[in-house]
């Protein structure tokens, strides 16, 4: 039953990221779209400490995780696109695998808008970043590598700007080719920027963070099985 409801919760929560980003498309809804990202986050937030055995040390992790990337964030905010945000959610995903991944992504935007601005854009970053988290955690086993993981970091920083690109091309813009190559090609340079950033920072520390966190979670994992 405790499983069932968690699984409920995960999917209301789901639901509401998906409404806000639906919302957000508007920007008059930019406030509603902040709102409904913000329940997403506390109703999986509620499920998780539902459906975990080691709940309140695995949403810690998480919630340090976010504040960590969030505080990176803010800290390269002078730079523009270059921040530690995606290489450390990206970490997670492979240490932690995709749930958590996701998780330390949408918290990640979520709280470092706090201090940049919240907005229309939130719900699109919490579900680009989170996305990050999910695909790393997806494809973990082909990641153990430096270079592999470097790779893979320097992908997702375009894959990251490219969605937000048609994020500001759908809501804010005519729906003509034309507009959209502009877009895209307006966006090339800062994208590149955050590739690169991402490759720096996944090459000189990513592994490291990864063993880490897969440490953390061989403890946790023993502490359960003790329990």
């Amino acid at each position: 039953m405790r499983r069932d409801a968690a699984t409920v919760a995960f999917c209301a929560a789901g639901a509401a990221l998906a409404a806000a980003a639906w919302a957000a498309l508007d920007p008059a809804r930019g406030g509603i779209s902040v709102l409904l990202a913000g329940i997403a986050v506390l109703v999986t937030g509620a499920a998780w400490l539902e459906g975990t055995p080691a709940a309140v040390k695995d949403v810690t992790l998480v919630a340090t995780l976010g504040g960590l990337a969030a505080a990176g964030r803010v800290l390269f905010a002078p730079i523009p696109d270059v921040q530690p945000v995606t290489v450390i959610v990206a970490a997670s995903g492979v240490a932690l695998g995709p749930k958590r991944g996701f998780a330390v992504g949408a918290l990640a935007a979520l709280a470092s808008n706090f201090f940049l601005g919240q907005g229309p854009h939130t719900p699109w970053q919490m579900l680009a970043w989170g996305g990050c988290g999910v695909a790393a955690g997806l494809m973990r086993r082909a990641l153990r590598s430096r270079v592999a993981f470097a790779a893979f970091c320097v992908v997702l920083g375009y894959a990251f700007g490219t969605l937000m690109d048609l994020w500001h091309w759908y809501g804010f813009l005519p729906h003509t080719r034309g507009a959209l190559v502009v877009v895209l090609g307006a966006g090339v340079a800062f994208n590149t920027a955050h590739a690169l950033g991402n490759l720096v920072i996944a090459a000189v520390a990513g592994p490291e963070l990864r063993r880490v966190l897969e440490r953390f979670a061989r403890g946790l994992r023993s502490e359960i099985e003790w329990a």
